[in-house]
């Protein structure tokens, strides 16, 4: 299934959005205009619906309502998502799940469902607050998104929030893990323990994708051959990989020998290849040579038509937007203003269509949309 549409109010640096979402979607906009607060979205949506999640874990995990609530909300404070999920990106929609919250004016001021409302191809099947919950109205510190016994009727909506996959992976934390104490991050989005994950894979998975992604690591990184995971002595999973050099026998490294570049990308191969599930991406071309990052979006096209997947990816780079392959409806440029920021479909600015039909590039009609105002007053520092 796919996110078709999105309808923000009041969440994080947007007061009001509204757009229509591809099977792969570009965020492009200036520092701090709200890339990474539009693909939170869905893992807000995510924590709520996964085991052991819920509202309250996922409001107190962003710092409560008032942290996540539009600072341009005013006399309009509840915070609403509306998300339609299709079949298909040209389908109409097959549900709609829509979520009101608020916060409580007295007492502890728990976050609260202003509204939860489910339609199936525009049938309203749930509407909250119904008559048992204006009887017990601590009944609306839960969604029905997050309880197994309440969301039978709709259970496909919370199995695609609970399967959204987030992955940001940093290199040092793959290298050294021991070295960052305190309790991991739920879902690991940086990779703490993505070595442990590649290794919980069932064995004829694990070697099918690690076999792809040498494949094509052959392009970027010609040295490295047979890649693969082994065990240590202890029992400790680890990546291993041949690479050929000036001497006769080729040496053997193991992950915390390999650059950042290509940690980066077995990361990024790998979630392609894993699961069908909306992906998010969180600037991919970070720590990669640009002839690299130009091949990402044909290299994302191809692996995610085998799986049937959308990828949402927010990105700076002129590299990875040049790719004559990327349509602008495919990209959505954050602009921010004093009363939050708004979100624009490349395709309905007639500017970038114009340059567009001239030969430009996405990245060459786009990204001097992004730059931020007075960006030159820098050099005076």
């Amino acid at each position: 299934m796919f996110a078709s549409r999105i309808v923000l109010k009041n969440w994080r640096n947007f007061r009001a959005a509204d757009v229509q979402l591809t099977d792969r979607v570009f965020v492009v906009g200036p520092n701090a205009s709200g890339k990474s607060n539009f693909l939170d979205v869905f893992r807000f949506l995510r924590d709520i619906a996964k085991p052991g999640g819920g509202l309250q874990k996922a409001v107190v995990a962003r710092g409560g309502v008032s942290k996540i609530r539009c600072l341009s909300a005013r006399r309009e404070p509840n915070i609403e998502i509306e998300i339609h999920i299709s079949e298909s990106v040209n389908r109409s929609a097959l549900w709609r799940y829509e979520i009101g919250v608020k916060q409580e004016t007295r007492g502890n001021r728990q976050p609260k469902l202003a509204y939860e409302r489910v339609y199936k191809e525009d049938k309203l099947i749930l509407d909250r607050p119904d008559e048992f919950d204006k009887n017990d109205d601590v009944r609306l510190t839960q969604t029905h998104l997050e309880q197994i016994v309440a969301n039978l009727s709709f259970r496909d909506i919370a199995k695609f929030f609970e399967s959204v996959l987030y992955l940001h992976l940093v290199p040092q934390l793959l290298r050294h893990p021991e070295a960052f104490s305190g309790p991991a991050i739920p879902e690991d989005p940086f990779g703490r323990s993505f070595l442990e994950r590649v290794a919980k894979t069932p064995e004829k998975t694990r070697r099918a994708r690690l076999l792809k992604i040498e494949e094509a690591l052959k392009f970027a990184v010609p040295q490295l051959k047979k890649l693969s995971d082994v065990r240590d002595e202890l029992g400790v999973p680890h990546l291993e990989a041949v690479y050929e050099h000036w001497r006769p026998n080729a040496g053997k490294q193991r992950e915390d020998q390999f650059s950042d570049g290509t940690l980066r990308l077995i990361g990024l191969f790998w979630a392609l290849l894993e699961t069908d599930s909306l992906l998010l991406l969180e600037e991919p071309e970070l720590s990669l040579n640009s002839g690299i990052v130009s091949r990402l979006p044909s290299i994302m096209y191809r692996l995610q038509r085998q799986k049937r997947r959308q990828v949402v990816i927010s990105t700076h780079s002129y590299e990875l937007l040049s790719d004559q392959g990327i349509s602008p409806d495919e990209v959505l440029i954050l602009s921010p203003s004093s009363e939050g920021t708004t979100i624009s479909v490349a395709s309905s600015i007639k500017e970038v269509e114009l340059l567009l039909d001239k030969g430009l590039t996405i990245a060459d009609a786009v990204l001097p949309r992004t730059v931020p105002q007075g960006v030159e007053q820098l050099t005076f520092l």
